[in-house]
């Protein structure tokens, strides 16, 4: 049995980066760049008004009191125009008319004259103005050339801004990771629809698993449910590699028991075993393995919180290393709850977070922390992490935390009943 971190490090020494693909703006929501965006202008394109008002010359600084006559009106989405050095009316985001160099707001002047139809021809101004007053330069928010979004991030509704304000409209992406489920266990159910069998459960493995991935931005190929034989899983394996998945997710027949077949059948279509049994809880008997002619073999036990952790622990990593992406940042929170987990196993516990009125975030660990129970992963807001070496750990003590999904914010959602106790290991 190997630690956590020696694990991980396996699996990532396996993890070829995927290729790259174009990708229109419109469909890169959730992608991961492939490559760095420079940016093909400046933005602001050209120095505009940051507010209505007027445009004056301030070359010289404008005294308070001073009055100026209004030559024109300058809108949004008018052309360039030559002011002669006189005022002009302005409206926020209109170009600047030629010579003019700062913008009074319209509630800092006095009007003193109007044309016929109301027009502005002359103001007082009721403050000093000075070159650049309220007038956003080109460039001012990006330079042209300049790198806007670097490869490895994830393409979220704020970089769909910035590129669409570029003009940017195709990027390159990491191609989308190709996964295969399998769930072993005769006693599973797949199809909800059907009345349950008194010897049988619902298959949730399966579904949480697509949920999951389908989340974190990859392409499921395929999600089969076997039953607890060597030759059937050998056959769902074979369907996999033939469909050229880069990943193979089973669950079940893992361990050591007379229907855990998986190693020894990984091992009979020659896969290179990474490693089988880690030091955590839940899911210390999962399994790693690399099949010849490409795709990695992650093998978790079939209890859902050994799945789950496996999931958010093992795999998010070898999708993000799969993509380009760096590690997570690790986050903390002050435990609530004061735990005695045993020596020598990294703990995954599910918890409730609170946020103190002095800013800092607390965990309360929920009260079956049990693998085979779904419900309180539902009602957590985070999982709490303690490493190998944590000892007997008092309400206090700083533990880091990780959210329930990748690259989702963490949570403090009201939920009726939560329950929350010491929760020892």
């Amino acid at each position: 049995m190997i630690s956590y971190h020696q694990a991980l490090q396996a699996l990532l020494a396996h993890a070829q980066r995927l290729a790259h693909e174009p990708c229109s703006l419109g469909e890169s929501l959730g992608r991961v760049l492939a490559q760095d965006v420079a940016s093909p202008m400046a933005l602001p394109s050209f120095d505009h008004a940051a507010m209505d008002g007027y445009a004056l010359c301030a070359h010289e600084p404008l005294l308070a009191g001073s009055e100026h006559d209004v030559s024109g009106s300058q809108a949004a989405g008018d052309a360039a125009r030559a002011s002669s050095g006189r005022a002009w009316e302005i409206m926020t985001g209109a170009r600047l008319p030629d010579g003019l160099d700062a913008v009074v707001a319209v509630e800092r002047t006095q009007l003193l004259a109007t044309a016929e139809d109301g027009t502005p021809k002359r103001i007082r101004l009721l403050d000093p103005l000075a070159v650049g007053a309220n007038v956003r330069y080109a460039g001012s928010d990006v330079a042209m050339g300049a790198t806007v979004v670097h490869a490895g991030t994830r393409i979220e509704p704020a970089q769909v801004m910035l590129l669409a304000a570029l003009g940017v409209t195709r990027v390159s992406v990491v191609r989308q990771p190709r996964v295969a489920i399998i769930c072993t266990g005769k006693e599973l159910q797949a199809d909800p629809t059907r009345p349950l069998a008194a010897e049988c459960i619902h298959n949730s493995n399966g579904p949480y698993l697509l949920a999951a991935l389908s989340a974190a931005g990859t392409r499921v190929v395929s999600c089969d449910t076997v039953d607890d034989t060597a030759h059937t899983y050998a056959r769902a394996v074979a369907r996999a590699r033939d469909a050229g998945v880069d990943l193979i997710i089973s669950t079940g027949a893992v361990s050591m028991g007379r229907y855990d077949f998986v190693p020894d059948t990984l091992g009979e279509l020659g896969a290179e075993l990474l490693f089988h049994k880690v030091a955590i809880r839940p899911g210390k008997p999962l399994l790693a393995a690399s099949l010849r002619d490409g795709p990695l073999v992650m093998a978790l036990p079939g209890t859902p919180m050994a799945v789950a952790a496996g999931f958010r622990f093992f795999i998010t990593p070898l999708l993000r290393a799969l993509a380009g992406q760096g590690g997570e940042l690790t986050r903390y929170a002050l435990l609530d709850t004061p735990q005695q987990p045993k020596p020598g196993l990294r703990h995954f516990l599910r918890a409730r977070l609170q946020q103190a009125p002095d800013g800092r975030l607390h965990a309360s660990l929920l009260r079956q922390q049990q693998p085979f129970r779904i419900q309180p992963f539902a009602q957590a807001d985070a999982w709490v992490v303690l490493p190998e070496d944590a000892g007997d750990g008092a309400a206090g003590t700083l533990v880091e935390i990780a959210s329930l999904q990748p690259d989702q914010p963490f949570t403090m959602a009201a939920h009726c009943g939560a329950d929350h106790q010491d929760m020892s290991p």
